[in-house]
């Protein structure tokens, strides 16, 4: 969505989307390489800046095939401390690897986890590395056109659809609307509850998939908030008081859920990725001592969570809840999704 003062910006919108499209058609006449690689690796992406649930997508694609293949995640480690190609092992801190590939790590023990800016040079650090890797999952790499993924998956929020959008920086696209056609599957994410076929299918019409793609629509699902360091789980109800404490690009969906199923909120939003310090804590500290309630918790996420596990001396005395997040399929369409999923990877057998 474009607010009023980012009209401002417009100007350097159409130069930035200038540079990009020229980038974009380098790319498409072979004047700039890219290399497919004869494997299944699949690509989770988006066209804008943050908040469309890569994450939880990401998590949803190990989810259904850990238990078949052997899966490998790569990402770029947005925000880590290092430098190049790195793999998770049992001493890998969130520094070290991004707060989104140490959430993998500590989810899914089973799941290679690696991190390196180029991704065509981790590619093969992996295999060599996890040769009996069989499926690689490409973490936010939709604009890393030097390795071309066998399977697109581009994710669109549905209160902010790219065909709405404007570039940076009076928008939040980093790419443009056109190169949506590289995507072989389009997921409006974060879609309301009750979204009716009606509406899905202008949407559909909005966003004109060409023959190649196909659209899905997903609802967010919360489940429920499971403790910081001990991992027991409790149940939210309407008569908790919370701090919600976050720094992810779009906590919108998140407070609605809590509007709905608490009694009241408060919250500390910090900024994506943010790295929590000594100061931070001091601040949740005091907030969370304002709030007046017998029954009162603190809620953050969890990517935000692999964040604050070091701070275990200065918070074992508070309860610091973790949300997960899970995409849900709308329509009945989730077993169309897995299978299209688990056909990309067979056709390699072949």
């Amino acid at each position: 969505m474009l607010k009023s003062f980012r009209y401002l910006f417009l100007p350097f919108s159409f130069l930035y989307g200038g540079i990009v499209w020229i980038r974009n058609w380098l790319f498409d006449k072979n004047y700039l390489k890219s290399a497919a690689i004869n494997f299944p690796v699949i690509c989770v992406g988006n066209l804008a800046v943050g908040g469309t649930g890569k994450t939880p997508m990401v998590e949803y694609l190990i989810r259904i095939l850990k238990n078949q293949y052997k899966i490998a995640t790569l990402s770029r480690g947005y925000k880590r401390k290092t430098k190049g190609y790195g793999l998770a092992d049992e001493n890998t801190t969130a520094l070290e690897i991004g707060d989104e590939p140490m959430q993998f790590h500590q989810k899914f023990p089973g799941v290679a986890v690696a991190v390196g800016e180029e991704r065509l040079v981790a590619i093969p650090n992996i295999l060599h590395d996890k040769p009996d890797t069989q499926v690689i999952i490409l973490d936010d790499a939709f604009q890393h056109r030097v390795v071309r993924a066998g399977l697109n998956i581009l994710l669109t929020d549905y209160n902010n659809l790219y065909t709405r959008d404007f570039p940076l920086p009076a928008g939040d696209l980093r790419d443009i609307k056109k190169s949506a056609i590289r995507a072989d599957i389009i997921v409006v994410t974060k879609c309301k509850h009750k979204l009716s076929e009606d509406e899905s299918e202008m949407i559909k019409k909005e966003l004109a998939p060409a023959d190649h793609q196909k659209v899905f629509f997903t609802e967010i699902m919360y489940a429920n908030p499971y403790h910081l360091f001990s991992k027991k789980e409790i149940e939210i109800t309407n008569d908790t008081a919370v701090l919600l404490v976050c720094g992810i690009a779009n906590p919108k969906p998140l407070k609605s859920y809590l509007t709905t199923h608490v009694h009241t909120y408060d919250m500390l939003h910090y900024a994506d990725h943010h790295i929590f310090k000594i100061d931070d804590l001091e601040d949740i500290q005091k907030q969370f001592g304002k709030v007046s309630s017998d029954k009162k918790i603190i809620i953050t996420t969890e990517k935000d969570a692999v964040r604050l596990l070091k701070f275990e001396n200065e918070l074992k005395d508070f309860p610091v809840y973790v949300l997960p997040i899970e995409h849900h399929f709308m329509f009945n369409e989730g077993e169309q999704f897995n299978k299209m999923i688990i056909n990309f990877i067979r056709s390699f057998d072949k």
